[in-house]
């Protein structure tokens, strides 16, 4: 009686695993994934000096946002 249900959310999740296995194909072919330096230089180069800047950029960007929210 109610199988049809079934049967279509079968349908759209093969239909769906189809699309997302072909763009992940997809990338790898198109080398989105071949950066293997930029991890391994995140982890060489990120040293206390660049993560305490990158904190004071955030409450900088964050003071900015509470000065000029629209209210």
């Amino acid at each position: 009686m109610d199988s049809w249900v079934i049967v279509m959310m079968l349908g759209v999740s093969i239909f769906l695993g189809a699309i997302a296995l072909f763009g992940f194909l997809w990338a790898v072919k198109n080398g989105q994934f071949d950066d293997e330096e930029k991890f391994l230089n995140g982890v060489k180069f990120d040293g206390e000096d660049e993560l305490n800047d990158m904190a004071k950029q955030e409450q900088k960007k964050d003071k900015l946002k509470r000065e000029y929210r629209p209210e």
